[in-house]
């Protein structure tokens, strides 16, 4: 026996118990300091994806067979490219927001707002994987399959980030 007392120590640390014991042990100012880093790592990951993405699509333009686009498809394409480097600067934005904000007692406004551009964020950059996805498909398949694979893609990308985890979150409310 090693004499254990705290339950929460015996959970996993991603347990709803160990959670609960770790928000009654920290303090407003840590809460806060801990949801912006976890944030930040989100952001990281969500960051680099797009980053990649905008790095590939102002790439195209330099390839021999961008030529061969109709003036269509080269609309698509810019209007990926726009909605592309507009998920970069909403997934950025928290960073300039922090820098804005530094050392103004502001950190759960900063906390708040960098949720929602997160969030916003994911949604622009589902429509630019999904018009990505629109323009290869009609580039080397034709129209049809392409509004099909990028209906398909925006779906699935709505689904795994969007209705699952709106599902775990009312699922753990009703648990609460």
């Amino acid at each position: 026996m090693t004499g254990i007392t705290d339950t929460s120590d015996l959970a996993g640390p991603g347990s709803q118990a160990n959670r609960a014991g770790q928000e009654d042990a920290e303090s407003t100012q840590e809460r806060r300091n801990r949801n912006w880093t976890d944030i930040l790592q989100e952001l990281r990951v969500a960051q680099t994806g797009v980053q990649l993405l905008t790095a590939f699509l102002l790439a195209l333009p330099f390839q021999n067979r961008f030529a061969t686009l109709t003036a269509g498809q080269e609309w698509l394409y810019l209007s990926i490219v726009l909605l592309s480097i507009t998920a970069t600067g909403l997934l950025i934005m928290p960073v300039s927001l922090h820098r804005a904000l530094f050392r103004k007692q502001e950190k759960e406004t900063l906390v708040q707002i960098a949720n929602r551009l997160a969030q916003v964020g994911l949604g622009v950059l589902a429509l630019a994987i999904s018009g990505v996805v629109l323009l290869i498909f009609d580039v080397t398949k034709g129209r049809t399959t392409a509004v099909v694979a990028a209906g398909a893609t925006l779906t699935v990308l709505a689904v795994l980030w969007a209705a699952i985890p709106a599902l775990i979150t009312r699922s753990a409310l009703t648990e609460d």
